[in-house]
Parts: C-alpha cells; sequence; structure tokens
C-alpha cells in the first residue's frame, strides 16, 4: 500500500511539473531571427528596436483587425518591417566583417560597440542624413548620443 501512495505522488508530481513547464515559443515567419529564439529574446530584441527608433509595434507590426487589439505578427503586409529585415540584415553583415572579437576583447571594457538601430535612428523613426547644426556662439554642444544596445 506504501509503495502504491509513493508512486500515486511521484506520477502527481511528474505530471504536475509538465503542466507548469514553460514552452519554448514557437514564431512563425522568421526570416532573419534564429528560429529558435526565446521569448525572452524576443521581448528583448523587439524592446531594442522600440526604443531604438522611437515606435511602437504598430510601426512594423499589423493588426488582426482595426477593432481588436490583437496582431498578426507574422504577417508581412507591412512595409516597414521588409524595411527593418534589410537593415538587420546589414547590420549583423557589418558586425561580422568590422567587429570581430577575441574572447579576451569582449571582456574588455574598452571594447568598441557594435552597430545597433540606435547607431544610426538615434531614437527617431528615419535617421538623420546630416550633421548637427553647430552649437550658437557661447552654447555648449550637446552630449554625443550612447550608441550600441542599451
Amino acid at each position: 500500500m506504501k509503495k502504491i501512495t509513493v508512486m500515486a505522488a511521484l506520477v502527481c508530481l511528474v505530471c504536475i511539473s509538465f503542466a507548469f513547464r514553460q514552452r519554448a515559443a514557437r514564431y512563425k515567419n522568421l526570416k532573419v531571427l534564429p528560429k529558435n529564439t526565446t521569448k525572452q529574446e524576443m521581448d528583448s530584441i523587439m524592446r531594442h528596436f522600440s526604443t531604438s527608433l522611437g515606435v511602437r509595434c504598430n510601426f512594423c507590426h499589423v493588426r488582426t483587425n482595426d477593432a481588436q487589439r490583437d496582431f498578426d505578427f507574422a504577417s508581412d503586409s507591412s512595409k516597414n518591417k521588409q524595411i527593418a529585415r534589410g537593415m538587420f540584415k546589414m547590420m549583423v553583415k557589418i558586425n561580422k566583417k568590422y567587429f570581430k572579437e577575441s574572447q579576451a576583447e569582449a571582456r574588455s571594457a574598452n571594447r568598441i560597440p557594435e552597430v545597433s538601430c540606435f547607431t544610426c535612428h538615434h531614437g527617431k523613426e528615419n535617421p538623420e542624413n546630416r550633421p548637427p547644426a553647430p552649437p550658437a556662439p557661447g552654447q555648449q554642444r550637446p552630449p554625443a548620443p550612447r550608441t550600441g544596445l542599451p
């Protein structure tokens, strides 16, 4: 009788652990991000895009319909999403070509940050295509914006 009770308890624990196990997210239509991207990684990437461009989700993603607040994240109907994919590919290519680093360099406090969305956008939808105007006489130049991932 004692063995049956112990076995039943073990079976219950296994069932409960499977019920509460967090599933790995399976995203549809990933073309530039790795297919095994986790929810935590995706949230971080999307937060970086949003902050770097000063936009919200609806800048690249379309709603399922106007009355709902749900998005069709897999849809490719947004022009901005297509542009973002191209920019992401360009960013990865630049970083691979110019920012290869050894393990020692990666741990160094003096390493050069990689190119990211913020490098060009600085929190704006469209990157500036000319340098800022020089400060007026007697004014200080504003601090340079940070580059790299926040």
